[in-house]
């Protein structure tokens, strides 16, 4: 089961080239939005890769905090729950505001942004379901 578990940990890390990749798209979007007209095919792809990415880092082993940050949120159940409803509201909100694009589309362009609203929103969820873990991972009152 460990080797399991450090081949997903491994994979992971995919997450990395996925962000460095839209963050690159970030430029030429800001480019475009300068000039008065968005690109809504870049706003796409960087939804779709940070919503890939986000679904990337839930591969990674639970059991452990990555930082002192994570061990102040996790360690503490009144935080740790502050940040499951935060995750979870942020989950909701992209999936709602990615369907209401679709339905109140202009053009097809922005149609394929909805979608990757929805694919960031898909990526929030498995990032609830990861903090979740963490959350009984780690927490100070856990019996």
């Amino acid at each position: 089961m460990k080797t399991t578990t450090k081949f997903f940990h491994i994979i992971s890390y995919l997450q990395y080239p996925l962000i460095a990749v839209a963050l690159v798209l970030y430029y030429p979007l800001m480019k475009s939005f300068k000039a008065g007209t968005l690109d809504w095919e870049l706003v796409n792809y960087i939804l779709i890769l940070f919503g890939t990415a986000l679904s990337f880092s839930t591969l990674q082993d639970t059991t452990k905090t990555q930082n002192k940050i994570s061990k102040k949120v996790w360690f503490d159940p009144v935080k740790g729950k502050i940040m499951l409803v935060f995750f979870a509201v942020m989950a909701h909100l992209f999936i709602i505001a990615g369907f209401i694009l679709m339905i109140y589309k202009k053009n097809s362009m922005q149609e394929n942004a909805a979608v990757g609203v929805i694919v960031l929103g898909i990526g929030m969820i498995g990032v609830l379901k990861g903090a979740i873990e963490m959350f009984e991972n780690h927490r100070k009152d856990k019996n």
